[in-house]
């Protein structure tokens, strides 16, 4: 197995145009068509995780964090960025970053999140938008099914739980080509007219290149008559945090106490406890605190993220509590989802998980 066969997987889950644009998840450092011996998942990529990918014959280190955010303009080790990546390339190990895409991904961090805290019907808190597209494509009748099936299986026609969703409408094309075509019915120089059908499905846009690709090889036109446009639809499938319900409601500083057990934090700080049950909860993995005005539109009665700023606390205006069970805390099953993913495309694949605590917070 090579390390383009992992990320490419990786990838077709949490496609790289769905990360954030500051954000820098891909390939960071390696050759993709190097052969994996084994890979090592951490949260962070730091020294230490690669002295540990040494020591467990692991040349491919998939991470949560980008270890490289901005561009180095030198690698001289002056920092721990730069003495991780001389460490890695020095001993040909291949580092991966998942971020954002994964955060934005349905069934990502924020899905984890709801497993362990037990959450009901979970939904995307802030969805994408701009991100869907729809395409129309106009086929002879005898292709219809023959083009439609290679939408489908490209990726296209997905709504929610439902695939292969299309609309066809039959009408009648015309065309005439000249001395330099090879028209697959008619006749050169001469009008033609064909029954053809109109197929119009929805796609995510990351989806875009593969399906207009499956399109043209399954169309038996020289040239396809085809348009996409861009959707203003709200993508609840895809976006930043999460809000859900727990099975029944709880006391609150229950809920604080099974969140601060379940999560292993050091302290968890929030605001005035505001009521004292829960029932609606919201949470973003990592730094999640640009999520407080949707979660209080939404009438949750708690946000749980991390890296809260003072200030930030004052936003809660006793509508809402939040909790700040800090960054690494909020994220550090992110790991275990990553090797979960892995392990059921690939079957005989064993990922190592590091056992370096990377949290660089500590508590007195």
């Amino acid at each position: 197995m090579l390390v383009k066969d992992i990320t490419s997987y990786l990838e077709s889950i949490a496609p790289l145009s769905s990360q954030e644009s500051y954000d820098n998840s891909g390939l960071i450092c390696g050759n993709p068509q190097t052969k994996v011996t084994n890979a090592l998942i951490s949260l962070d990529c730091i020294e230490e995780v690669v002295d540990e990918a040494i020591e467990k014959n692991c040349n491919l280190i998939i991470s949560h964090h980008p270890i490289v955010f901005k561009g180095l303009k030198s690698f001289t080790g002056k920092n721990y960025v730069e003495r991780t990546i001389i460490k890695a390339i020095k001993n040909d190990i291949a580092i991966y970053a998942i971020h954002t895409n994964l955060d934005n991904y349905l069934k990502g961090v924020n899905d984890k999140i709801a497993q362990l805290l037990n959450i009901k019907n979970p939904r995307i808190l802030a969805p994408s938008n701009k991100t869907l597209n729809k395409l129309s494509v106009y086929v002879p009748l005898t292709h219809k099914n023959i083009v439609m099936d290679a939408l489908f299986n490209a990726g296209a026609g997905h709504i929610g739980n439902y695939s292969e969703c299309s609309f066809t409408q039959e009408g009648e094309g015309s065309f005439k080509g000249n001395q330099n075509t090879k028209p697959f019915v008619g006749n050169i120089d001469e009008r033609h007219y064909e029954k053809e059908v109109k197929i119009e499905v929805m796609l995510s846009a990351h989806k875009k290149s593969q399906i207009i690709s499956a399109m043209l090889k399954s169309h038996p036109y020289e040239e396809v008559a085809y348009d996409i446009y861009p959707l203003l639809n709200t993508n609840h499938y895809e976006g930043a945090g999460m809000i859900g319900e727990v099975p029944n409601k709880i006391d609150t500083i229950q809920f604080l106490q099974q969140l601060k057990e379940t999560f292993k934090c050091g302290i968890i700080k929030h605001t005035t406890i505001s009521t004292s049950k829960i029932k609606t909860v919201a949470w973003c993995g990592g730094a999640g605190s640009l999520l407080l005005k949707q979660a209080k539109q939404q009438k949750a009665d708690i946000f749980i993220t991390g890296d809260f700023k003072y200030h930030e606390f004052f936003d809660a205006e006793n509508q809402i509590i939040i909790a700040d069970i800090g960054h690494f805390e909020s994220e550090q099953y992110t790991i275990d989802l990553i090797a979960e993913l892995l392990s059921k495309n690939f079957i005989n694949f064993a990922p190592c998980l590091t056992e370096i605590n990377t949290n660089p917070v500590k508590y007195f």
